[in-house]
């Protein structure tokens, strides 16, 4: 089946009500998506804001009336010429796997390489995570992720337990276990990256070494390595709820931070952590920061 799409730039348009015209005329789908480049990067609590520039995309079948639509836009909104808009036919796919075309073998650190099903590194020595990210965040691409791994492949871990909190596709965790870990908790409030999380450690066979909980108040324990690449609010609030899973001595690593945001988790986790220096990553012009340090005994 071949997909229509319209899709078009909201200018000043107030944006629930262009919604609200293709849903009426049979969108199956209707996304919103930064027309400039201005992204959005942690909005405050409660808030869902739209970008500057924000550009509207819906998805029709084969049947919609588009010209029917285009009518319809023009009248409801007062308009004598929609801003700039385009339709094009879009062939029938499975969306969430498209991904994969551009997914290859990624090594992070000395050994540890990161590889789609039915692809693998020549060396022999390699430590290799097979991943199916589905919908949730975690594949190795961007720079947070890269250095948390990397900072997991420097670490001995045989032996020892591991939380990663917020996993996402549970990649840091599975990570871990193939480097050694005797056990992991994986936790995300996502229920996408709780059926990730799972599907890809029974991909690995690390399934009965892996915890994994959709809720904070299911982790419990202290761990000897902490791991959270989620975002600098959510690290500085919970510091206190993150640092009581680490063990005394224990290794920290922290992520999702840009730059400019470093000082304020520093700060947060101050009364129990001792900081190394920090790692810096520059990606689609954006800085990016790992913190990593160990828990004082008390």
């Amino acid at each position: 089946m071949e997909w229509q799409q319209f899709v078009m730039n909201l200018e000043t348009l107030n944006p629930a009500s262009v919604e609200e015209i293709l849903l009426r005329h049979g969108a199956q789908s209707v996304t919103f998506s930064d027309a400039g480049d201005a992204p959005v990067l942690e909005p405050g609590p409660g808030e869902t804001p739209l970008w500057s520039s924000t550009r509207i995309a819906g998805l029709f079948g084969p049947e919609a009336d588009m010209a029917g639509l285009l009518e319809d836009l023009q009248r409801s909104l007062g308009l004598e010429e929609l801003p700039e808009h385009h339709l094009e036919a879009l062939a029938d796919r499975e969306w969430e796997r498209e991904w994969l075309k551009d997914f290859g073998p990624m090594r992070f650190g000395d050994r540890l390489w990161v590889c789609p099903a039915g692809s693998g590194p020549d060396q022999p020595d390699a430590v290799v995570v097979r991943l199916d990210p589905g919908l949730a965040f975690g594949t190795g691409t961007h720079a947070t992720t890269a250095m948390c791994l990397e900072w997991l492949d420097s670490l001995d871990l045989h032996g020892r337990t591991l939380l990663d909190y917020g996993c996402g596709s549970g990649l840091l965790a599975i990570a871990a276990l193939e480097l050694g870990c005797e056990h992991a908790h994986a936790m995300d409030i996502d229920p996408q990256a709780v059926l990730a999380t799972r599907r890809n450690a029974t991909q690995n066979g690390v399934q009965e070494r892996l915890t994994v909980t959709s809720a904070a108040a299911d982790v419990d324990g202290e761990f000897h390595v902490v791991v959270a690449n989620i975002l600098a609010g959510p690290l500085a609030e919970l510091a206190a709820s993150i640092v009581k899973h680490l063990r005394p001595g224990g290794r920290l690593g922290l992520s999702g931070i840009l730059s400019e945001q470093a000082a304020e988790v520093l700060e947060a986790y101050a009364p129990w952590v001792d900081f190394e220096e920090p790692e810096f990553r520059l990606q689609d012009g954006q800085t990016w920061t790992r913190l990593t340090g160990r828990k004082r005994h008390s």
